[in-house]
């Protein structure tokens, strides 16, 4: 395995494990939490939102350059992921995702007109990868000790 191949897949691996992270347009600052889905052998992520969400309205033209941040600690991830975000009217694929939580936004399901489905297409993602919480505590305990510098992990860029 080279290390491109294991650099894809420890970043899907982890991010997999990862519930939600800040989703936001290029062209707009304001990044709002999100919960994703990922879908790693196509190179994508989709959101479940509402219509009437300002992102939602903002891709009503067309896909747009969009970012999200992805950062949890216990799994030893941080991410900022760089791609294209577009509405996406897939419902097989709304039906696969569906689960208990989007559920709760949603007082008719699935089948509530306000369901909007974000699908975006992974350009690029520059990673950290860390031990995690417990890794960290104890490459800093380690530095005191022998006064070299902690350990942080992995960092590197991947583009899709």
């Amino acid at each position: 395995m080279t290390d491109h191949d294991d650099h894809v897949e420890k970043f899907w691996s982890r991010l997999g494990g990862i519930n939600s992270g800040m989703l936001g347009l290029i062209q707009d600052a304001r990044l709002v939490p999100m919960s994703h889905y990922a879908e790693a052998e196509a190179g994508r992520l989709w959101f479940i939102t509402a219509k009437g969400t300002d992102l939602a309205r903002s891709l009503a033209a067309g896909g747009k350059e969009a970012v999200h941040v992805v950062g949890d600690e216990g799994k030893g991830l941080f991410a900022r992921i760089h791609g294209t975000l577009a509405l996406s009217d897939d419902r097989a694929k709304l039906d696969e995702l569906w689960n208990a939580v989007a559920s709760s936004w949603f007082e008719d399901g699935r089948q509530d007109e306000d369901v909007q489905l974000l699908r975006f297409d992974i350009a690029e993602a520059e990673v950290w990868l860390t031990g995690g919480s417990l890794s960290f505590l104890y490459q800093i305990a380690k530095s005191k000790v022998t006064g070299d510098k902690p350990d942080m992990g992995e960092h590197f860029t991947l583009s899709f």
